[in-house]
């Protein structure tokens, strides 16, 4: 209390508005800050920073400024409790800072060094991420002068991106309150900024909500936008002629639950609009318990819009989101962005970087949604949400009783709704405070049966169990699911009111968790997740397959900048090409710098060790995609590559004739090569080379090569991409020889139904061959008694003999 001693010592709460002076934890997962207009004596500008449970607090008397050209005063002020940031009203005039109050900016700020040596020292620097500060500033105490008693600093913005060229643009542009909407004299008179809308079309029906599916990874690529996965309630809200309803994700009528939205829901500047949300209470939107205790107390709840789907009587489902999501931007463009209806944020970067940030800052995940895809009410694969916390909605079914005097019930049985089925998920005892005790006791004392819900065996746990028809839902915290597939140490976060037993599944939850399985000495986690349906294949299938060929299929992969193709939720689902280790890769997949064309230097996945590549299986890579080139000589090739890729009309046969062509075109150049089949419909050639020239000689020959053999027999090859100069011909692909493309690697899986395997052979081999996906998984074992055609390969060169030679062929 002592830091807020001052603050307290000089109002009289009996008559100010202003909160009393409470010390409390810093609120949020971020520290928080907040600029107050304060119309008082003298018109200034407070500027709080939150700190060690208080607002750290200065007057700016001419406000703060966006160009870093201006050294605005900052008076050092009494310390202010963190509640004092949701402060806006008028202080009596007779009171201590008697006057006007208005919350212009809100949002959340990262110290560059540490505050208390900042403090101690005179200098702040900070970046602020708010709705109208943002970037870099600093706070810079003034030398005192004798008997002064005030302490004077200085604030500064940074010459960033943020910065502006004009000394009080910033605070000549933002007039109003950023969380209510309202200027000064509207607040002076408690007046709400507020008007209802004239809504002149219809009001919009309820429609069935789109939902995402959960994936291990976020999907890679820019068509995507990625969002912060919100913790509330999914409301779908609809405004139009007849007023405002607030559906629940299943249809229910919540607007009187909703209540503290309809007046600004009310004010929308529109005819008609259905828009789809969520409901949280506080600004992160990551605590659920907090949404509930504000709907009990009827404090404010925040509405954050992601989609529309009509808008003044036209329908937008059919439309792509990018069009969905500038309407709605338009719809809330004059709203305070602080406001109680707000834009879901998109979050910067791919979706690997979305979710790092996510989780780094505390939050639950994000949710992935397709650029291009129309809004289809159901569980589809348009939207992925990626998790950095497991939580799941489950049933109660039954509970067990408590030994300690006061407390309802010792854990709660629960349970989800799978194939008609109400299949046991294990229990949860923590995370119940007094009041949830008593109301949880009390709504299951009418449910009470004499027999199971559940079907099939039940474990020792369940000994003593109460049972209780399954109509209630809990959300649950917990950190993985056993083999089993029951949670393991589950936490209570609250009842879902809004969600029906009869649809509320852990099934996909406890796949995407899964059982766990040991693989040389890497955890894999949903190891028997199927990841090949056709072949029979798990995810500890595919992770005993490449510890199987790791020291062979290492002899050609090992310490080269990587390609790996992730299919996290299996074949029947989305997978993708990753180049740069994300959040959560283990620590055997490695990372080195190469630098790109453009002079920017990227980290590159590599591997040395079989744990690298049971690693990567573990995080969903089915195949492995290697450059030319090893990292200790990134710019001197040691193989060429010429992947022979026939027209879908033609069969196996023309591409061994193709093979035979470019063995004994190579060797009339002086070069050997060996075949791979690669598991797909076509073969490679492989050229081992001495690492003597440079990527743009390998690319010219390789090139050069395929032009000439194309342009020999026009009927048979091309050494074009174009699909159109494809038809009826085998392309020879030479483009692999670039620096940074890669090819698939020997003995990698393939990303193909029958799980086949890449594999090189003899030339006598491959003549006898029917198909290019010859070998499976289950070859390998046989296949790895036999040498590698390739490890004894002899070495070629391309230099001045081999071009010369090229010529003569030509």
């Amino acid at each position: 209390m002592s830091q807020l001693r001052e603050y307290a010592a000089k109002r009289d709460f009996s008559v100010t508005p202003e909160p009393r002076a409470e010390l409390v934890e810093a609120g949020g997962r971020q520290p928080g800050f907040v600029v107050q207009k304060h119309d008082a004596s003298r018109l200034h500008f407070d500027f709080r920073l939150e700190w060690d449970g208080v607002l750290l607090s200065w007057a700016v008397t001419r406000g703060p400024s966006a160009d870093p050209g201006q050294k605005r005063l900052a008076v050092r002020t009494e310390d202010h409790p963190v509640s004092y940031g949701s402060f806006e009203g008028t202080i009596p005039q007779k009171e201590y800072g008697g006057g006007t109050v208005m919350l212009w900016d809100t949002g959340w700020w990262e110290p560059m060094h540490p505050v208390a040596e900042g403090l101690k020292q005179g200098k702040l620097h900070f970046r602020l991420h708010g709705a109208r500060m943002k970037g870099g500033w600093a706070l810079v105490r003034m030398r005192g002068k004798k008997r002064e008693k005030r302490e004077n600093w200085l604030l500064i913005k940074e010459r960033d991106d943020f910065a502006g060229r004009s000394a009080d643009a910033l605070v000549n542009r933002h007039r109003t309150s950023v969380t209510t909407g309202r200027a000064m004299r509207d607040i002076a008179a408690d007046r709400s900024a507020l008007r209802p809308a004239d809504h002149a079309k219809p009001l919009p029906r309820f429609r069935k909500l789109q939902l995402a599916t959960l994936a291990d990874a976020p999907p890679e690529g820019d068509g995507w936008q990625h969002e912060a996965k919100l913790d509330g309630y999914r409301c779908l809200i609809a405004v139009g002629k007849g007023g405002v309803r607030l559906y629940t994700r299943n249809g229910k009528d919540w607007s009187d639950r909703f209540g503290a939205l309809r007046d600004p829901v009310d004010a929308l500047p529109c005819e008609a609009a259905l828009i789809d949300g969520e409901v949280v209470a506080g600004g992160a939107g990551d605590d659920f318990s907090a949404l509930q205790a504000a709907l009990k107390s009827g404090d404010p709840l925040i509405f954050y819009a992601f989609d529309c789907l009509a808008l003044d009587g036209a329908d937008l489902t059919g439309k792509p989101l990018t069009e969905r999501r500038k309407a709605l931007e338009g719809l809330f463009a004059s709203l305070p962005p602080r406001g109680p209806l707000r834009l879901s944020p998109v979050l910067e970067g791919n979706g690997a970087a979305a979710l790092a940030t996510i989780c780094e800052a505390g939050g639950e995940g994000i949710v992935s949604k397709r650029l291009d895809a129309p809004y289809r009410g159901g569980r589809g694969r348009a939207w992925i949400k990626s998790k950095c916390i497991r939580r799941a909605e489950f049933v109660i079914g039954g509970w067990s009783p408590s030994d300690r005097r006061g407390r309802s019930f010792a854990s709660l049985l629960l349970g989800s709704r799978e194939g008609g089925r109400f299949v046991y998920r294990g229990r949860v005892g923590s995370g119940f405070d007094a009041d949830a005790l008593d109301e949880i006791g009390a709504a299951l004392q009418p449910l009470a049966r004499k027999t199971p819900p559940f079907d099939g065996a039940l474990p020792s746990e369940a000994d003593d169990a109460r049972w209780v028809t399954p109509n209630l839902v809990a959300e649950v915290e917990y950190t993985e699911f056993t083999s089993e597939g029951r949670i393991r140490h589950g936490v209570f976060k609250g009842m879902r009111e809004d969600k029906e037993a009869s649809e509320v599944s852990a099934k996909q939850e406890a796949e995407t968790d899964g059982a766990e399985e040991q693989v040389g000495r890497v955890r894999i986690s949903s190891a028997d997740r199927v990841v090949y349906p056709e072949a029979g294949l798990s995810k500890a299938d595919v992770a005993r397959h490449y510890a199987r060929v790791a020291e062979r299929m290492l002899t050609h992969a090992a310490n080269r900048p990587l390609s790996l193709l992730r299919c996290p939720s299996g074949l029947k689902g989305d997978c993708f090409f990753q180049k740069h280790a994300g959040k959560g890769f283990p620590s055997a997949v490695r990372s080195m710098p190469i630098e790109e064309k453009d002079g920017a230097t990227e980290d590159y996945m590599y591997v040395t060790t079989p744990e690298g590549l049971i690693g990567a299986a573990q995080m969903g890579t089915l195949e492995f995609h290697i450059w030319g080139s090893a990292r200790d000589r990134i710019e001197r090739p040691d193989r060429m590559v010429f992947d022979l890729d026939p027209d879908e009309r033609l069969g196996f046969d023309a591409v061994k004739a193709a093979a035979t062509e470019v063995r004994e075109g190579l060797g009339a150049c002086g070069l050997q090569s060996v075949p791979m089949i690669t598991g797909g419909k076509g073969a490679h050639v492989i050229v081992p080379l001495r690492r003597v020239a440079g990527w743009d000689t390998v690319k010219f020959f390789a090139r050069t090569f395929a032009q000439i053999l194309a342009e020999r027999h026009p009927d048979r090859y091309t050494a074009t991409m174009s699909k159109a100069k494809r038809k009826g011909r085998t392309f020879i692909d030479w483009l692999r020889n670039e620096r940074g493309s890669t090819a698939i690697a020997p003995y990698s899986l393939r990303a193909r139904e029958s799980a086949a395997v890449a594999v090189p052979v003899t030339w006598d081999e491959l003549n006898r061959l029917t198909s290019a996906d010859a070998f499976h998984a289950a070859d390998m074992e046989a296949r790895l008694a036999a040498p590698c055609p390739l490890e004894n390969a002899p070495l070629g060169s391309i230099g001045a003999a081999a071009v010369e030679a090229l010529e003569a062929w030509a």
